[in-house]
């Protein structure tokens, strides 16, 4: 089921994409990656409108006097968020989508990659048995050419420099600082720097970009090159947007208080 919904159509668009670039593993990776935030466009401006949503919330003072009045009433209190969420069209998981997307993308593309650059006859076969014989002719594509740069897209990726005895991996290092990078602009403010959704995000400002940094460490360079590209893709995407937070990047520098917004609840 997984191979028939996902790794098929990946490989095939991948080889597809491939075969129309002059036979560049690293430009149809990048195209692909294009294609994919093309098409989680929309999930991501859900995102943004869910989180400017519970940003304010956390400022509305009818909110707050609804959360005074029931403090004491948890259940009632879940009520009345639940209401509000309805009167005011949030989504509270809309901010998670994107982020819980990637994951299953994240698996295929490395399956597909690794797939696709097919190196022994079983591997052959193997990939054979994905393509669609009516869509592309495999016989004009095997084997594959996996070199891009200075890196081969089915290995992990090391810059080996004559007067190093150990090679740089400039790609992860590059995933993680633009994976912070990415994590900083798109947080949201936060006048308490206590709340707890804050600090959770801080957590993740860290812990994320090292996360990554691991997998395009140990993984396919080929799938660290999609991480970049997609990092990049999104920086541009929310700057676009005007949702970019330049000043979260800026050491020591706080951030904008959000204005308190008031909205009478319906009755």
């Amino acid at each position: 089921m997984w191979d028939a919904i996902i790794i098929t159509p990946f490989i095939n668009v991948i080889l597809f994409i491939y075969s129309i670039v002059g036979k560049n593993f690293g430009i149809a990776i990048i195209l692909f990656t294009i294609l994919i935030r093309l098409i989680t466009h929309p999930l991501m401006v859900k995102q943004i409108k869910g989180a400017q949503g519970m940003q304010n919330m956390k400022q509305d003072e009818e909110w707050k006097k609804v959360q005074e009045k029931y403090k004491g009433d948890k259940e009632k209190l879940a009520q009345e968020q639940m209401k509000y969420y309805k009167e005011k069209g949030i989504n509270p998981f809309a901010s998670c989508l994107p982020t819980l997307i990637q994951f299953p993308i994240i698996i295929a593309l490395y399956q597909s990659i690794i797939a696709a650059l097919a190196a022994t006859p079983v591997e052959v076969l193997n990939l054979v048995r994905h393509v669609y014989a009516d869509f592309l002719d495999v016989s004009s594509i095997i084997p594959l050419n996996s070199q891009f740069l200075w890196m081969d897209l089915g290995q992990p990726e090391r810059l080996n420099l004559p007067f190093l005895s150990f090679g740089i991996p400039i790609l992860a290092i590059l995933v993680v600082i633009s994976t912070y990078v990415q994590s900083k602009l798109i947080q949201p403010p936060s006048s308490n720097p206590k709340d707890q959704t804050a600090m959770m995000g801080n957590m993740m400002n860290i812990y994320m970009p090292f996360f990554m940094g691991y997998l395009a460490l140990t993984l396919a360079s080929g799938l660290s090159l999609y991480f970049l590209v997609s990092n990049l893709l999104g920086i541009a995407q929310y700057a676009m947007l005007g949702k970019v937070n330049w000043r979260n990047l800026l050491p020591g520098t706080k951030p904008n208080k959000p204005a308190v917004v008031s909205t009478k609840r319906k009755k």
